[in-house]
């Protein structure tokens, strides 16, 4: 009894800290807004993007996503510029994780209203990047880079580590739903399916470079990040996984060699682990028997 009780708090204040770091002071008064405000959904609970943003993997998928993202030298510029990202990292998190959150469980309206208030930032993101070349981050080009980024690597990351990886028929069925929120944020012909989003990646190939403020960022990412000591072996696991899922392609102009062996041996076992764990902890756990 006491070793189940003992559990349980570990369990509770783990998930506790996790959940003040991604969705931020407000984020208990979100939830109960995102999950308990009746309504029509875009999402059913069936369908795979629930499945999906409701797992561990995102941990590891969002960084893979940042790294991917941060190869289109006129995206990178944006956000180097406007993001805040060096300033206020845990705040651009939680603002994301509470978009994803709110557009895949929330309300239609509630969905809509987050929408709407991206994209009236968007509109005001403007600027030059080094080279000179203009860039807005309400150009539907660069918005569909982003997003494919995104599916890709939040996709890519369930199906290594998540709990329940989707069939062939699940996989497209996300990228379908996550179409639903593309062309919501003014995403022109978003992927439906997975060729035709490996087509759109490649199509893109010819665009990407690593930029001095790519490379900046990455550094930043995987090697500064603003945490307590306590927190960052754990960090390195999923940052080390995020690496692992990325393309050669990708990993060759940011500077993040493979080594052979050691990632199937020792980085991927360990992401697995973690993930389990950030899973355990971010779960409630059973009532009691009887209660």
């Amino acid at each position: 009894m006491d070793r189940t009780r003992s559990g349980s708090g570990v369990r509770d204040r783990l998930g506790r800290e996790l959940f003040a770091r991604v969705a931020g002071p407000s984020g208990p008064e979100n939830r109960a807004r995102i999950h308990g405000t009746p309504g029509p959904r875009w999402f059913g609970p069936e369908r795979p993007v629930r499945r999906v943003h409701g797992d561990a993997s995102m941990f590891i998928g969002g960084l893979r996503a940042l790294l991917l993202q941060s190869l289109h030298p006129l995206a990178m510029a944006a956000v180097a510029d406007h993001s805040g990202f060096r300033g206020d990292p845990w705040g651009r998190l939680q603002r994301t994780s509470t978009f994803l959150a709110v557009t895949t469980f929330g309300t239609a309206e509630h969905a809509q209203q987050a929408v709407d208030r991206v994209r009236a930032v968007h509109e005001r993101v403007r600027g030059s990047a080094p080279s000179g070349e203009p860039y807005h981050a309400a150009d539907p080009h660069l918005l569909r880079w982003v997003h494919i980024a995104e599916v890709d690597s939040f996709l890519r990351a369930h199906q290594r580590y998540g709990a329940r990886p989707l069939d062939g028929a699940g996989c497209d069925g996300y990228i379908r739903d996550m179409a639903t929120v593309a062309r919501a944020l003014g995403v022109p012909d978003p992927p439906h399916d997975r060729a035709e989003l490996a087509a759109l990646i490649a199509a893109y190939r010819p665009e990407l470079r690593a930029t001095r403020e790519a490379l900046d960022a990455a550094r930043f990412i995987l090697l500064r990040p603003p945490l307590p000591w306590a927190a960052r072996a754990p960090y390195a696991v999923l940052a080390a996984n995020a690496v692992a899922g990325l393309p050669p392609w990708a990993r060759a102009p940011l500077r993040l060699p493979r080594v052979p062996g050691v990632e199937e041996v020792c980085v991927r076992p360990a992401g697995r682990a973690l993930t389990r764990t950030i899973r355990w902890a971010m779960t409630p756990p059973p009532p009691p028997a009887g209660g």
